[in-house]
């Protein structure tokens, strides 16, 4: 297997910031944009690697965590530039996350075709378990 490497990027005002790793080539990583409302109300693109890692820090102040529908997940959105970062599962000492990949700096590296996909009628075991297999192993979340 290749050697990760690490893609960057934050919300606008630098107040949440994220680094991804995946040893994958960024062309082949599938790019989903689920059909819920609030993503498309963003107009989020989003992506995972379950071999790979996500990091995450925030600033306590900047930092709010949405949750909607089942409350399965938090969707992080800056509360001072309003940019929707990464969504975060979390079970015991264990997360997994997924990044809005309009949010990394490298984002034109990521050019795989853009899968709408509906989760619609997806039970809370259920989505719990697919996130635990697709998603991205979350190995920092620091918040100060």
């Amino acid at each position: 297997m290749s050697a990760m490497l690490a893609y960057h990027g934050g919300c606008h005002c630098g107040a949440l910031r994220i680094t991804f790793e995946s040893a994958r080539a960024p062309a082949e990583l599938q790019r989903r944009a689920c059909q819920c409302s609030f993503c498309r109300s963003h107009g989020a693109v989003t992506m995972s690697d379950p071999d790979g890692a996500m990091r995450i820090d925030a600033k306590a102040d900047a930092l709010v965590r949405y949750q909607f529908g089942l409350k399965t997940a938090d969707f992080l959105i800056c509360a001072q530039c309003g940019v929707y970062l990464a969504a975060i599962c979390l079970e015991d000492n264990d997360g997994w996350a997924i990044v809005n990949v309009n949010a990394l700096h490298e984002r034109e590296a990521f050019s795989a075709p853009i899968d709408a996909i509906s989760y619609d009628g997806e039970a809370p075991g259920s989505r719990g378990a697919r996130r635990k297999t697709r998603w991205t192993p979350l190995h920092a979340f620091n918040v100060a």
